[in-house]
């Protein structure tokens, strides 16, 4: 390994997607020591930080958007991207500019000790790298980089989604919080955070501040215990929310309206434009959280009710193209409340599904909820451009299992079941052969929802060149 030379945002993206080939998990005394020689850029910032299994990124959709409407100024960090990487970073609801993007990122790059590695073999026998040198992994590398980019930006807050887990996470790195936010725990990436949602917990638990309110989705009693036990040690005001803060009005035309029993505010009536309920549960932890921070002394319930309405998330339960959803759902838990939403959108048609997963999720686990709720006629699989993907070989003899077990005594299968090659290609054909009463629902991955996103665009490039070659130029 030698240090490039990197002049352009193309090459410093290309860079950063090829860093797990040559670094590691960082300890969290590394990640601080990086941050104090960028020069503690988080002590300039008022953060609210956010962790969980599933719902992390629209809590801070939700977060962002009334904030904003309430006038105030804020920079977001969120984890994945769809399709581009500058995704991640938004200020003032705007991704970062290229030359912003690069700049930051050689802002990095040229804080890494090169020095330390005087020849390209500088691997030992085992493979690791000297005594000394430091490199940022992808994630903790994206992290100095908006810490860097935001402190620049002088947002009134500064919203930080963690990325796999939270106590080790490089998010928590930061001196100092306004406010810790934890969504709903469930099982995923159980290889690094335990095998349990009590083990989970625990690691998301490690985001709560000493004196820093942390609201939290209070479902299992268990979890919540975990929580509750993490605060008290600290002196930080635990703020469950649960169920109980919000009900269901009336679910239809893709519009969620519900009402939302709130401390400041009392009980207000909410419209979200989304299809997915599982959302009103994140909107009720967002307006806790806002609740906690302002005190109903600057945020009206007109900004929240508002906001809410104006908030747009991608990759949640989100209408790509007419009666085309993508979800992100990944996980076991995360299916299960895909499949209620679909259960409940009232439509009266076909569903077909299409379907992938990497390999470090519970798969088997995810198609076997899908089969078992009978919602679809027909479910596709197909393989993501991901050295984590699933080979469609090992969904489809699971599929086969799973249909064979959940079919078992009928005496014919109701469900059609189809692999694609690649993601492209089911898009392509999917689309094409759509009819009137069919609805398409696509998830499993967001690997895969970034990849029909990006698909998308191609096939839409595509159709408008046809259609031109098709019309005779008029010169």
């Amino acid at each position: 390994m030698i240090r490039q030379e990197i002049k352009t945002y193309e090459e410093a993206v290309e860079y950063l997607l090829n860093i797990p080939r040559f670094t590691k998990k960082n300890s969290m005394e590394d990640t601080k020591a990086f941050l104090g020689r960028l020069g503690n850029p988080d002590r300039d910032l008022k953060i609210l930080h956010v962790a969980g299994t599933n719902g992390k990124g629209s809590v801070c959709a939700y977060l962002r958007y009334m904030l904003e409407e309430a006038g105030y100024a804020v920079c977001s960090f969120t984890s994945p991207h769809l399709v581009d990487v500058r995704e991640r970073f938004l200020i003032r609801g705007e991704m970062v500019s290229k030359e912003d993007f690069l700049r930051a990122f050689l802002a990095i790059y040229d804080l890494i000790p090169w020095e330390i590695l005087v020849k390209e073999d500088v691997f030992n026998e085992e493979g690791k790298l000297p005594e000394g040198f430091y490199h940022p992994t992808f994630f903790e590398y994206l992290f100095f980089m908006a810490m860097l980019l935001f402190r620049e930006a002088k947002p009134d807050y500064c919203i930080l989604e963690t990325g796999l887990g939270g106590r080790l996470d490089a998010t928590n790195s930061v001196g100092k919080k306004e406010l810790s936010i934890i969504t709903r725990i469930s099982l995923d990436h159980m290889e690094y955070l335990g095998d349990s949602v009590e083990k989970i917990a625990g690691e998301k638990a490690g985001i709560i501040a000493a004196g820093t309110p942390v609201i939290y989705l209070d479902d299992e009693k268990n979890v919540s215990a975990i929580f509750d036990e993490r605060a008290k040690k600290l002196g930080a005001k635990a703020c469950p929310t649960s169920k109980k803060d919000y009900a269901l009005i009336k679910f239809q035309n893709k519009n969620i309206d519900f009402s939302l029993r709130t401390r400041y505010y009392k009980d207000i009536s909410v419209t979200l434009h989304t299809a997915a309920l599982y959302q009103m549960e994140n909107a009720a932890l967002a307006v806790r959280a806002l609740e906690e921070l302002d005190k109903g002394r600057t945020i009206r319930a007109e900004h929240v009710i508002a906001g809410l309405a104006k908030c747009f998330w991608p990759g949640r339960m989100e209408e790509i193209a007419k009666d085309v959803f993508v979800d992100g759902a990944h996980n076991e838990d995360g299916v299960r409340a895909f499949l209620e939403s679909v259960r409940a959108d009232g439509w009266q048609g076909e569903r077909i599904l299409l379907f992938s997963a990497v390999k470090d999720k519970q798969f088997e686990k995810m198609l076997g909820k899908i089969i078992a709720s009978r919602l679809f006629a027909k479910v596709f699989l197909t393989h993501v451009d991901s050295g984590r993907a699933t080979r469609t070989e090992v969904l489809e003899e699971v599929t086969a299992r799973l249909l064979m077990e959940s079919y078992a005594g009928e005496e014919e299968k109701r469900l059609e079941t189809g692999t694609y090659e690649n993601v492209l290609q089911a898009l392509g054909d999917l689309l094409e052969k759509k009819q009137a009463q069919q609805r398409i629902y696509i998830a499993g991955s967001l690997y895969l929802v970034g990849e029909v996103k990006a698909s998308l665009g191609v096939l839409k490039d595509d159709q408008f060149r046809r259609r031109t070659e098709e019309v005779p130029s008029e010169h």
